[in-house]
């Protein structure tokens, strides 16, 4: 049966808006991200509203979970010294990325691709260097995305007293495309995948493989706001999602390896 989430999707208004918000500090390891949030739409004059989503960049979820390392605390084993010396990467690097990982699907000179231990398929595991204070410090993806949206979104429940969603976004390349897009890593209060399977068309012909992974797609119009250098707006408030809540996750989003022609 088609996912009941998408029946409310005709009713619903035909309007997103998105709302970066000011006033975001530089995050440190144990900060609260829901108050954080809460005290960064005071400041840009936005009241959180039930059904509202809260987009948060996956670099100051993984700040405030201490997932900073400086690599002067890596000691790169043997798999990682070959390894480096084939993709010309620090194997200090390459120890962080293969501890991150299950699996390294393809390698060449400047390029490392894996599955990450969430099951998503990126570079380096999603190490990064970007907006990372120390030129030997690197930034891990939180220890289970989706755990960390769910205690965000309690952390505003806890607060304001209203049901709002949660999306981890992080940017992301793809296969057969240039440039990243925001991808959602984690999810909280709201559905990764629609299945709209069996609504009918237009023509009232039904839908037989229709599936929206709605997580993604909030989470590459919000990066559009967020910015991808010094534009500091790591939150944005999404509003008019037009779909129904449910308990979703973005492990849902991840293609099962034996479905994947690629692999």
């Amino acid at each position: 049966m088609a996912d009941a989430a998408a029946t409310a999707a005709a009713a619903a208004p035909a309007e997103l808006t998105l709302i970066g918000l000011s006033g975001v500090p530089m995050i440190a390891p144990g900060d609260d991200l829901s108050s954080i949030t809460v005290e960064a739409a005071a400041v840009s004059g936005v009241s959180l509203s039930s059904g509202d989503v809260a987009v948060v960049a996956q670099k100051i979820v993984s700040k405030a979970e201490g997932r900073l390392v400086s690599l002067a605390d890596v000691t790169a084993g043997r798999r990682a010294v070959s390894l480096a010396a084939e993709v010309e990467k620090d194997p200090r690097l390459v120890e962080l990325v293969l501890s991150e990982s299950r699996s390294v699907l393809r390698c060449r000179p400047g390029l490392l691709i894996v599955v990450h231990r969430s099951g998503m398929i990126l570079a380096n595991a999603g190490i990064d260097t970007s907006n990372v204070a120390g030129d030997d410090h690197v930034l891990l993806w939180p220890n289970d995305p989706d755990a960390s949206a769910a205690r965000l979104r309690a952390g505003l429940r806890r607060r304001l007293g209203i049901e709002v969603g949660v999306v981890v976004n992080d940017s992301v390349g793809r296969p057969w495309r240039l440039g990243t897009v925001g991808l959602a890593i984690g999810v909280a209060g709201l559905p990764g995948l629609v299945d709209l399977r069996q609504r009918p068309d237009l023509h009232g012909r039904e839908l037989r493989v229709s599936e929206t992974a709605l997580a993604d797609e909030i989470a590459a119009a919000a990066s559009v706001v967020m910015g991808q250098a010094d534009e500091g707006r790591p939150i944005v408030v999404a509003r008019g999602v037009p779909y129904a809540r449910r308990d979703g996750s973005a492990a849902e989003l991840v293609r099962p390896a034996e479905h994947d022609l690629f692999r």
